[in-house]
This record gives C-alpha cells, sequence and structure tokens, in this order.
C-alpha cells in the first residue's frame, strides 16, 4: 500500500487519461463545419492535472520516509525529487490544457483527442523524473515523446504544422536511438542499467573504459537534444511554430521540464563519481561548452525573428543554455546549484506558459498574432491582454521584481560559487541581449501602430485562458516576492537527487 500511494500521482494523471478518452468517445460530435460543443474535456483534463500536482504536493509534506517505497526501484525512483517534478510538469501541463480550452474552439481544431494526448505526454515526462533504469527512462521519453509528436501535428491541413512534425518525429526518433544505443554501451561496460548500478561501476577503476565513454557521450547528446540544446535544436523553431499554440506550451514547460530532470538524475545517479565531474576528465567542460554555445546562438537568432512563436522558441532555447550552466556548476556537488535549477524551472514554467496564453488570446479565429505587427497597437485597443502579455515577457527578461529576476539570480550566483566567472559573465551578456527582442514586442504594443491596410490581431474572449493567465501571473509575482520559502522547497528536493534509493 505504501508503492501504491507513493504513486498516486501516476495513477491520477494515467487513470484520469484514460476516462477522459472514454468521456471524448461517447461525447455528441457536432456535424462537420459546424463548432463542436463544450464537453468540459479541458476542464476535465486541467482537474486531473492539478490533482495530481496536488498528490505529489501532498505526499511532499507527509514525507516521503514514511513511506515504504523499496517496492518501486530500482524502476522509479520515488523521493522529493520526483514529487517536486511531478508538481511543476502538472502544473504547466494544467496551464497548456486550459490554454487548449479557449484555443482549439475558436480555431475549430476543438477534437477530444487532444486532452488524451497531453496527458499521456505528461505520464511520460512524471517518468522521466522518477527513472532509475535506463528502461523506464526510455519508455518515459517514448511515451512523452510520442505525444508530443502528434500534438504538434494536430493542426493536420497546414504544411507548417506537418512540416513541424516530421522534423520533429524524425530528429526525434533519431536522439531517441543514440540514447538507447549509448545506453546499450554502458551495460555493456558495466553489467547494469539501473542508475545506481552505473554509477558504483563508473566508480571502479574500469569506470574511464572507452566503451563506457563513448557511451555516455551518445546519452548526452540524447539528453541534449530533448532540451533544445545548441546544436540540436534544429527541430524546435519549425515545430513550436507549426504546432497549435497550447501544444507549444506543452512542449515549452513540460516536454523541457522532463528533459531537464531526465539530465540531472543520469548526471548526479549515474555520472556523479568526482573523476566523472572534475573540470580535466569529465562531463563539466562539455556541458558547459553546450551552455555557452545554446544561450548565444538563441539569443542573436531570436533578435532576427519577425514572428514572436518562432522568437519565443528560440527564447526557449536560450533558457535551456541558462539551465545548463546550472548543471555545469553542480560539479561541486552543491545542493544549492541543483535547487537553484529546479526553481528555475518552476519560475521558467509559470512564466512561459502565461507569455504563449497570452499570445494565444491575443488572437481569435482568422485573426491569430503571429508577427510583431499584428501586436501593434495592441496596448491602447486592449490594454488588459497588453499588460498580461508585457508582464510575462519581463519576467522572461528577468526583470525584477518577477519572478524571473530572482531564478537568474540564483542559477548565476550558483555558477559563481562554483567558480564559472566566464560563463556566469556570458550568461549576463545573453541576458542583455535577450532583453531586446522581449522589450521589442512591449514596443510594437505600446508605441507603434498597425500600418494602413495590415490584418490587425483581434483578441479572443475566453474563460479558459483567461484563468491560465491568472493563475500564471499570481504564481510569477508569487515567486518574485516571496522567492524563498519555494527556493527552500527546491533545496530539500535537491537533496535526494544524487540519491537512487528512492525515499
Amino acid at each position: 500500500m505504501s508503492t501504491l500511494l507513493a504513486l498516486s500521482p501516476f495513477f491520477v494523471v494515467g487513470i484520469g487519461a484514460l476516462l477522459l478518452m472514454l468521456a471524448e468517445a461517447f461525447s455528441r460530435q457536432a456535424p462537420k463545419g459546424e463548432p463542436q460543443a463544450d464537453h468540459g474535456l479541458a476542464v476535465g483534463a486541467a482537474l486531473v492535472l492539478f490533482t495530481g500536482g496536488a498528490f505529489a504536493g501532498g505526499l511532499w509534506m507527509f514525507g516521503v520516509d514514511h513511506l515504504d517505497v523499496s517496492g518501486a526501484a530500482p524502476w522509479l525512483l520515488i523521493d522529493r525529487f520526483s514529487f517536486f517534478f511531478d508538481m511543476v510538469i502538472c502544473l504547466g501541463a494544467g496551464l497548456a490544457a486550459l490554454v487548449a480550452g479557449g484555443y482549439l474552439p475558436e480555431h475549430r481544431l476543438d477534437r477530444g483527442e487532444f486532452y488524451a494526448l497531453l496527458l499521456f505526454a505528461t505520464f511520460g515526462a512524471m517518468m522521466l523524473a522518477a527513472a532509475g533504469d535506463a528502461l523506464t527512462l526510455f519508455l518515459g521519453l517514448e511515451t512523452m515523446s510520442i505525444g508530443a509528436y502528434a500534438m504538434t501535428a494536430f493542426r493536420r491541413t497546414s504544411p507548417r504544422a506537418t512540416e513541424g512534425a516530421l522534423k520533429y518525429f524524425l530528429l526525434g526518433s533519431f536522439a531517441a536511438a543514440l540514447l538507447i544505443y549509448g545506453f546499450a554501451l554502458i551495460y555493456g561496460a558495466t553489467g547494469h542499467t539501473d542508475l545506481v548500478g552505473i554509477g558504483e561501476a563508473a566508480r571502479t577503476p574500469a569506470g574511464h573504459s572507452p566503451l563506457l565513454i563513448i557511451g555516455a557521450v551518445l546519452v548526452l547528446v540524447g539528453m541534449a537534444f530533448k532540451v533544445s540544446a545548441v546544436p540540436f535544436h534544429a527541430w524546435t523553431p519549425d515545430a513550436y511554430e507549426g504546432a497549435p499554440t497550447p501544444a507549444t506550451t506543452f512542449m515549452a514547460v513540460a516536454v523541457k521540464t522532463g528533459g531537464f530532470a531526465m539530465f540531472l538524475r543520469v548526471l548526479l545517479v549515474a555520472l556523479g563519481d568526482p573523476k566523472w565531474t572534475s573540470w580535466a576528465a569529465g562531463w563539466p567542460p562539455i556541458v558547459a561548452a553546450l551552455a555557452a554555445v545554446t544561450m548565444t546562438f538563441a539569443n542573436l537568432v531570436a533578435g532576427r525573428q519577425e514572428s514572436v512563436k518562432r522568437m519565443l522558441a528560440y527564447s526557449s532555447i536560450a533558457h535551456a543554455g541558462y539551465l545548463l550552466l546550472g548543471i555545469t556548476a553542480i560539479m561541486r556537488m552543491s545542493s544549492e546549484a541543483v535547487a537553484s535549477i529546479l526553481f528555475y524551472l518552476l519560475v521558467y514554467t509559470v512564466s512561459t506558459a502565461g507569455a504563449f496564453g497570452a499570445l494565444a488570446i491575443c488572437g481569435s479565429r482568422d485573426r491569430e498574432a503571429v508577427s510583431y505587427e499584428d501586436l501593434a497597437g495592441l496596448g491602447r485597443r486592449h490594454p488588459a491582454t497588453a499588460l498580461a502579455f508585457s508582464f510575462f515577457l519581463l519576467s522572461l527578461a528577468g526583470i525584477p521584481p518577477t519572478a524571473g529576476f530572482f531564478g537568474k539570480w540564483f542559477l548565476f550566483k550558483a555558477g559563481i560559487e562554483s567558480g564559472l566567472y566566464w560563463l556566469v559573465i556570458l550568461a549576463l551578456i545573453n541576458s542583455v541581449i535577450g532583453s531586446y527582442y522581449y522589450l521589442r514586442v512591449l514596443i510594437y504594443m505600446y508605441m507603434r501602430e498597425p500600418a494602413a491596410g495590415a490584418p490587425v490581431a483581434i483578441p479572443m474572449r475566453s474563460g479558459y485562458i483567461t484563468a491560465a493567465l491568472i493563475l500564471s501571473a499570481v504564481l510569477v509575482l508569487v515567486l518574485g516576492l516571496t522567492p524563498s520559502a519555494y527556493l527552500d522547497a527546491a533545496i530539500t528536493a535537491a537533496a535526494y537527487a544524487a540519491s537512487g534509493s528512492g525515499g
């Protein structure tokens, strides 16, 4: 019973997805060409996801130390680290479901399978956060990825959606093959597929065998693809632009959070030996190079985009670069460095979900906001919508007193404490560059007027998206005004990150 209770967040999301499929199958469909009736699937999906997050939060407060979770090991590591990620993933996915509740009917895309796909993909992301074995890690990764592929291609009549989904699928399949082949080589070198066993073998004199090193490099490449690190980012702008905005929201928050949970588990549990975390012969210089290239390339390219959605896609790549800085900082095995990553992911989730939600509500059917020009004059015509969009962009830029400022503060502080001065300075420069394209949106909304005869985006009316924006805004404010309490929770979760026993 203790194991079942510890796995309750999984059961809530998994059973909820199955029930939602049944509800959609038996719901009455409108004739072709007519808008579908609201069957409450968006509310149902959001409630399931928020309930799953609440179960994880309840188990966090109850204390997993009081539960016998050995029955799940080594396949799943149930601890406060996985519960923290469950809460963040369910929060981000729940906000995406609310955005979908307003966006899909407005654009005649309201098909119930979207919510089932979203819940199953969330289940996979949660499995990634708790995976303690290469097999469960791969199952979680594919469960999450297949749902994301399908949601990317959900707008079936759009060539952009088809192109983005095809690129995502082909490159994702290639990256998954590299990942599983890497683990196969690691198994050949260590005789283990569980992360704890791999970590113990890596501490032996044979821990730097060529087979293990090649396997570790392939695994690192596969994980870098999932978090959109440069040069493995090529799928991201096309997939984000072609997908419906709720699917883009999910990929930007839940998929990225699950990817970084996988990153931390593998590096800390399987490759956390001092030999592997040394700057001279371990993975930190590789991750540092990825961080430097990712944040610099993404910020430079984002400033040249004319599509706001593509700009936000490159913005998400840049934030992956900042998070890779935090991962490099954990070479000192500091729980504060891990905690800064966890806190940043929470801040990034609510800020990015809010930004995509604001972009979604900015355009109604046939008047969807896509480019900067579409947003010209929005601050005068629709001040509430423009204010919401501005608030989330300022948080992503790291302007105080928003949550984004403290997220970057803690992350950069961890980098300085690890001696990564050059990387932190580069990240600060990139943050200034990033402010340009965020503020550019504000300039168009408040200081430009649409050109004569140009199409003007007309915001939609949606209680679902409004609820998502209000919830995101409240969380951004709370995290910005009282960051210490949530950082303490992240520090508590970080203490379990390198543990392979669960509990």
